[in-house]
């Protein structure tokens, strides 16, 4: 059994967002309700891409952080890199606008070059609350006892034609919010990807660990658990 995860953050680290210190919190509050230990280690964007899937394959789980990124155009190599690995992949914030711009890239989902997501509904660099409805059983159980007001600095409207073409097929639409866009959606056919366009890490406490994150590192253990009594 590995005694510590090692989660690889993909993100431009800077100190003085509240995102990025948060998402190290975040992670120290759900590694001590696991009562598992956690190594985590950021990964520069331009760096992200120059690494081959291996790489990525010694790490637990990968975590996409929230902007901003000195060059969001390296977000589609990045996301081909660490969808190819198989790892367990968490993403929040910014990077979820791009992750649905790879998904139509890459199965060529707009032909005609049509606007299909919007920009960013929020302006500035401020957060503004947005309220979570569950739309699966799985999200219900994750929200059953955590509060439904979520903090965002992103938040984006995708067009129905979009929607209809995503959902069920590549991805499944977890939850949405007070506007009826999704918020929280996990791909299909990947042992765990989920990708939420509000910021998680930015509501956990060491009381309250926040669901969303102490999932994907649980996910993470028992997939490198089963990694382990394989070889064994």
């Amino acid at each position: 059994m590995s005694e510590v995860l090692k989660i690889a953050i993909i993100g431009d680290y800077n100190f003085t967002y509240n995102a990025h210190h948060a998402t190290n919190l975040s992670l120290d509050h759900a590694s001590d309700f696991l009562e598992t230990e956690v190594n985590y280690y950021w990964i520069k964007i331009n760096e992200a891409i120059q690494h081959k899937r291996v790489y990525f394959e010694q790490f637990d789980g990968i975590w996409i952080a929230p902007g901003p990124f000195l060059n969001h155009f390296f977000l589609n190599g990045v996301y081909k890199i660490v969808l190819e690995s198989n790892v367990p992949v968490f993403l929040t914030g910014e990077g979820y606008k791009y992750f649905f711009e790879y998904l139509i890239s890459t199965h060529q989902l707009n032909p005609y070059g049509e606007k299909l997501i919007s920009d960013n509904l929020i302006e500035g660099n401020q957060f503004e609350r947005v309220t979570i409805y569950p739309k699966t059983k799985d999200a219900e159980k994750l929200y059953e006892n955590c509060n439904h007001t979520e903090l965002s600095s992103s938040r984006f409207s995708l067009y129905p034609q979009l929607t209809d073409q995503l959902n069920g097929y590549l991805i499944d639409i977890e939850a949405t919010n007070q506007f009826d866009d999704p918020e929280i959606v996990t791909l299909k056919n990947h042992p765990f990807f989920m990708a939420c366009s509000f910021c998680p890490q930015i509501s956990s406490t060491r009381d309250l660990p926040h669901p969303l994150i102490y999932t994907f590192l649980k996910i993470a253990r028992e997939l490198s658990n089963s990694k382990f009594s394989q070889l064994v």
